[in-house]
């Protein structure tokens, strides 16, 4: 079974599929009962900054064509990225969405969302490798190393990445 992996390719975690499986039984997601047939774990390039795909071997008008005939999907590859070899949780999460596309699930909504995080939830930042990396070298490429309060002045280290709501010191809305 090509899910299970073999040589250099990633692994699927010990009962992720059987749990995802058991979560989209009431859901419409066509081509579940054929993942385990059709489906294949690669890892991406090294250059490739995302954290995984899915990819069916025919176009996207056959897909839903074959979704809503309830017909199998053929050939279907996730590709994974290699840094999540480091940090199980966030391979298990990113794994569970990019499966849940392969059976059938092919928008980000909130049903999409749901299901992703009961079946495997995402890593709090503090508790995953990855993601600490990942948000410092968004950091590193941001032109501001700190930020300044119009207000009364203060600065203070950036990090984060989104831009804060409220000054540490004078708490009045930030302002640049």
């Amino acid at each position: 079974m090509s899910v299970k992996g073999n040589g250099d390719e990633p692994r699927m975690p010990e009962g992720l599929l059987d749990r995802l499986l058991e979560e989209l039984e009431n859901h419409d997601a066509p081509f579940s009962k054929y993942l385990e047939r059709d489906m294949k774990l690669v890892w991406l390039p090294a250059d490739d900054n995302r954290l995984g795909f899915t990819r069916f071997e025919c176009d996207h008008n056959e897909i839903y064509r074959r979704r809503r005939l309830s017909a199998p999907p053929g050939p279907v590859t996730i590709a994974l990225n290699r840094i999540l070899a480091k940090d199980k949780d966030l391979f298990a999460h990113t794994l569970a969405h990019e499966m849940l596309h392969a059976a059938g699930l092919l928008d980000h909504d909130g049903v999409h969302s749901e299901l992703v995080s009961r079946v495997a939830p995402a890593p709090k930042l503090r508790d995953s490798p990855v993601l600490q990396g990942l948000r410092e070298r968004v950091l590193e490429g941001l032109p501001e190393e700190h930020w300044i309060c119009g207000k009364c002045g203060h600065t203070w280290e950036r990090r984060r990445v989104t831009r804060p709501i409220r000054c540490p010191k004078c708490a009045s809305r930030f302002e640049s």
